[in-house]
Formats: structure tokens, sequence, C-alpha cells
């Protein structure tokens, strides 16, 4: 039997109804491989080793069925064998069909191509036409009908849409490497309004295209060295948008069953992270994170973000990563990266310039990509300083401002951050304020809504439980039931945060809000002047509470969503807040590099030292032992560290050694 009439039985059999629908509403055929390797075996692999003869062969054979309009063909699921890291193509691959996965870094405008021209010879009026392959037109250099050599007039041009994408290799596969690139070309019914959005920066998808050579230009000559570049033939995303997972009818009711069970926070948050034991405070913030608040905008253009923001501080082996890793695999759109190994362009976006168009592309970074998602990122710590501060305005904007080259653009990043840290010395003080402990600045620090320290702490009780449960991990996983599996809390997410877009916040909920915080603020005196909270962490109080009202498909906050915000926030202020010296809150020592305490010790330094200057009436400066005799007068025993900061932030110097000054 001959090629064509097997593709004609073939397409009879497995893809008739498909094609009709296809030709019907304008869309191309999509073929499953696996059904063409099924059916014709042999065809099957001649299409993957000539693509570009065979997917015409399909082409030829479609044009005679009798259908309104011919459709494209395009082929889905190829085999394993032929699903290649960008980084493993070589030669070999050069003309073959094959599959690459791969992130979104570059998309390019869409824009026309010119693929053919028609020529009219001027001598014997013949029209003609001229394939276009490269970058520029090229003329005609015969008339093919009378031999003329020049003399042929452009008479019209056929167009498609086209589209350049770079890709990258997904964030999981490139560990301790240097994630591999490739150019992705794509045309005609690749380049529609959906596809083009599901092509977009950020997105992951999957690409089935023959690989071909671009020869490089060396002045006027073609290079030896040349690039490679995948023509595609099909593209389908390899993970969901929020917008596109599906949600049955089953799903929905499963969905709205459980939102109406009392204890549905507890069960979502013992169905986050089973493999992980205790730590339920945590994972339910963490769960808040996930839903998120709403974002708002008021009159004047100030925009309030919806985003929750949480830093994890914590001892080793207290399982910080894994708690990273497992919710970025909750939401769509979510990325785990390591402090340590990526950068401020990596994080943010960069520009470069391009090799294919010469002129300069916009790179978007890890919180563009996550636009919508969440960003986890694991040492937190190791992270250069400017790159922790270009993270400024897309913690509290939701935006990414680039001015580079020729490029002025404002990209969207509103991405809930999910960071973990390690102290300076490798266990937490409770004892040294956190500023001491991480190397991150305070402006970043108070950008976090929630932040957490997980300890290890020895306690028999608690590690008799934790050993047990390791050991019924290792020994029996299957016994480890959630109440909710993977799948649904996936997608009990998604239908929150998909249905519930706003979210007002109810006559109760805010009563319980100002009572609480008018309560807290009376706590301030001006001995000690140690302010318990202020107005970032009550901002951070509606955000969560609006996130709870999400968790029970609620569009307004109850007292309960408020009590919910009002714990969690407690947690997190009397594990990083707590002045064990003073034995009150202090909310400098999460966001401020001086504590309430410290400030108060360093004005009776500072008028102690004032007062030794105007009795001794020294101009320059007063000897170090004698502040030291007085300071301990006074009950300050860490008197030197004080003093120090106060030098770095310009308030005293030291015009000599030994001695010190007030500016």
């Amino acid at each position: 039997m001959e090629l064509k009439e097997q593709i004609y039985d073939f397409i009879r059999a497995e893809c008739y109804d498909p094609l009709v629908l296809a030709s019907t509403h304008g869309k191309p055929l999509v073929i499953n491989f696996a059904n063409l390797d099924k059916f014709a075996p042999e065809i099957g692999e001649k299409l993957l080793e000539s693509p570009e003869e065979y997917i015409a062969l399909f082409e030829e054979v479609v044009e005679d069925f009798d259908l309104p309009k011919v459709p494209a063909i395009q082929f889905r699921n190829l085999p394993k064998n032929v699903d290649i890291r960008i980084r493993n193509l070589r030669v070999s691959n050069l003309e073959k069909f094959i599959t690459v996965d791969g992130v979104v870094k570059i998309a390019s405008d869409v824009k026309p191509r010119i693929y053919m021209t028609l020529h009219e010879c001027q001598e014997c009026g013949n029209v003609f036409e001229q394939e276009q392959r490269g970058s520029a037109i090229v003329k005609p250099f015969v008339c093919p009908n009378c031999g003329r050599r020049e003399g042929s007039k452009l008479v019209e041009k056929k167009m498609y849409d086209s589209r350049w994408l770079t890709v990258g290799e997904p964030f999981e596969i490139t560990t301790g490497e240097k994630p591999g690139e490739l150019k992705v070309f794509l045309r005609k019914e690749l380049t529609t309004p959906d596809l083009q959005r599901k092509s977009d920066p950020g997105n992951r998808i999957i690409i089935t295209g023959i690989l071909k050579e671009l020869p490089r230009k060396l002045g006027h000559q073609d290079s030896t060295q040349t690039d490679i570049y995948l023509e595609a033939n099909y593209v389908e995303p390899a993970e969901e948008d929020i917008e596109d997972i599906t949600i049955s009818k089953d799903d929905e009711g499963k969905i709205l069953a459980l939102s109406k069970d009392p204890d549905v926070v507890m069960k979502l948050v013992r169905s986050m992270a089973p493999s992980i034991y205790g730590n339920d405070e945590i994972k339910e913030a963490v769960l808040m994170q996930l839903f998120g608040g709403v974002p708002m905008e008021h009159p004047d253009g100030t925009r309030i973000r919806g985003d929750i923001h949480i830093l994890l501080v914590g001892d080793p082996a207290t399982a910080k990563s894994q708690l990273l890793k497992l919710t970025s695999r909750i939401l769509p759109r979510s990325k785990y990266v390591s402090g340590k190994g990526v950068s401020g362009a990596g994080l943010i976006s960069t520009v470069r310039k391009d090799e294919f168009t010469g002129g300069w592309v916009l790179e978007a970074g890890a919180l563009v990509l996550c636009n919508h998602g969440l960003l986890a990122i694991d040492e937190f710590e190791k992270m250069a300083m400017e790159d922790i501060v270009s993270m400024h305005e897309a913690l509290e904007q939701g935006t990414v401002s680039i001015a580079k080259a020729s490029i002025v653009a404002t990209l969207p990043a509103q991405t809930t951050v999910l960071a973990g840290a390690n102290p300076k010395l490798g266990r937490f003080n409770i004892y040294t304020p956190i500023s001491e402990q991480i190397t991150v600045p305070t402006t970043i620090m108070s950008r976090f809504d929630l932040k957490f320290v997980l300890r290890d702490v020895p306690n028999p009780e608690m590690d008799e439980k934790l050993v047990s449960h390791v050991l019924k991990l290792r020994s029996h996983p299957e016994e480890i039931i959630t109440d909710i599996d993977h799948v649904l809390l996936r997608k009990y997410v998604v239908y929150a945060r998909r249905n519930v877009r706003n979210v007002k916040l109810g006559d109760d909920a805010l009563a319980e809000f100002k009572r609480f915080f008018v309560e807290m603020r009376g706590k301030y005196t001006e001995d000690d002047q140690i302010v318990p909270i202020t107005f970032r962490q009550f901002e951070g109080l509606m955000r969560i509470a609006q996130a709870s009202a999400k968790v029970h498909l609620r569009d307004y906050t109850t007292k309960e969503d408020a009590d919910r915000a009002i714990k969690l926030m407690q947690v997190s202020l009397r594990q990083l807040g707590f002045d064990p010296e003073m034995g009150k809150l202090d909310i400098d020592r999460v966001e401020s590099s001086v504590s309430g305490g410290q400030r108060s010790k360093m004005k009776i330094l500072m008028d102690l030292i004032e007062r030794m200057e105007k009795d001794s009436g020294a101009q320059d400066g007063i000897p170090m032992e004698d502040l030291e005799a007085q300071a301990e007068e006074e009950g300050i025993q860490n008197w030197s560290d004080m003093v120090q900061k106060m030098i770095n932030e310009g308030v005293l110097y030291k015009p000599r050694s030994g001695f010190i000054k007030k500016i």
C-alpha cells in the first residue's frame, strides 16, 4: 500500500471527525502521534526522521477530502526518546522531529513575515513566484519563462503572522547547572491571541517542532559556526494557569461542600504538607498566603497590595526547604529558587542584546515570571545585598520598573513571596534581634506580613511523636492519609482565587481589629519607647482576614476571620518581637536595626555623653573609660555595642583614639 493511501486510511479511521470540526472552525488538525504510531508505525518512524516531507504529505492527503477549508496539520505526544533537553541538542537532531520542554524567557511581538513574493517579467509579462526564506527579500535572478535575467517587477507579497521566543530549561532541572536556551519560531496558527497569551514570558510550554540551523554572518560572509532554532509545529502549556485549570462539576460540588465544613481550615492545613510533622500555625499562615488578600487602589492612584509575604527563619533540619518546595507546587505559575544561586537580574528583569533581531530585548526575572503565582526563595540570607534591595518595588507595589538601554517599561509582578533564611550562627537566638541574625535590610524585612521561627528545641514528648511520624513515613508511606488529596487541594485554592475576587471587610471584623490594635498600641510608654505594633501590621491583618474569608468562599470577613488573623499575627510577633529583657512586645526587634529597649538605653547614653561633655568642658570628646564607668552605674552593660551603632548611624564620632564625641 502506498504511503498516501495509508495516511488517507489513518485520517479516515482515526481523525475524520476532528478533521471536519477543524475545517469548519478554521482550526488546525492536531494528531496524537501515539495513535499514528499504533496504526502505521512505519509512517510514524519516517515522520520523526523527515518531518518536513511527511507533514507536507499529510497536507496533500487532507486536500483530497471534500472540506470547506484545508486545516494545518500539527502533531502532539511524540515518543519519549525524542523529548530532548535543550542542553543535549546536537547536530544529529537537525531536521528531525523533536519535543522540547521550557519556560518562555523572551517573546517578541507578533509580526507579519513575507514567505512568498510574486513577480511580473517586464519582457514577456509572465507572473511567477519567488520563495522567501531569509531575513531580506531575495529578487528573482531570471524569468523562468523567457530567461531574462533582470527587469521583473514585484506585484504581490504573501505573508503570515510570526513570532520568536527564547525558552530556557525549567527551574527544577537546572540545579547546579547553567540552564540551556533555545530560540523558537512560531508562525500562522501558533500566533493566535489565545496561543500568544499561553506563550508569553513566564509560561512553561511543551513545543513539538523541527530543529533547524540558522547561519551566522561574519560581515558579508557566512560563518562556519551556526546557531540552531526550533521551528514549532505544535505548542501546549506544560503547566496550567489559574484560568486554564479545569474544574469539573464534580470537583465544584466537593469544593462547595468542603467550604461549608466548620473544620475546613485545619483539613486544608493537614493536607498541605503531610510529610512535615507539626508547625500547624506556620502551615496555617502559608495556607492564608496561598489564598491571598484583595488588592485595592485608592482614587488618588495609591495601590495597596493583596499578596501576603511570609519569612521563615529557623534552625537546621526544621523542614524549611521542604515546606517551601511543597508550597510552590500548589499554586500555578509558582517557582522554587535558592538564594545562593539567584541574582538581581534573575530575580527582577534585565535587558540584553538579541542576536537575531539586533535590538535590545527585555528578559523577565523570576518575580515577573511568577506573576499571580508564588515565588519560594530558599536561603534568602545568602543573596547579595544589592539583589535583595532590588526586590523593594515588587514586594510592595507588585511591579518591576526597568529603564535600561532603549527600554523603559513597568512589568507586572503581583507575586507572593515565601522566603526561608538561616541565622548567622546556625541556630536562632531569642535574645538577639532578628536584624543581627540575618543579613536582610530592615526595609525589606518590614515588607513581610508574617515572620516565623522554626526552632529545634529538645522535648522528649514532641521528639517521640516526631520520630514515630518519620519512621511511619519511611516504612509505611501509604498510611499517611490526608483529609484532602493534593489535586483537590490545588483545585480548591484555584477555585477560591478565581471566584472570590473581592472580599469586603465586615463590621464585626473591623471592630475586632480596632480593639486589638488600640489595645496593643496602648501598651506604649514614653519611658521605654517600645512600640508593640504599627500600621503595617494592621494592613497585614486585613489581608490575612480576607484570605480566611476566601478559604470559606465568602465575599465578606467575619469575626472568625479577624480572630484567625490576630492569632497568626500574635504568634509572629511573640516569636520575633518579644524583648526578654523588657518583657514586652517590641516591633522594632523585627523591623528595625535598633529595638525599642536599645533605643531607650541609647537615649540614656546620649544624655550621659552630653552631660559629661558639658561638665568637663572638653572640646575634643570624653575618654571611653570614663563613659564605661558612668554607663555601668546606669546599668547599661552592652554600652560599647550601642556606641558603635550610634557611630554607624552618624550620631557620634571618634575625634581621636580612645575618645568619643557627640556630633
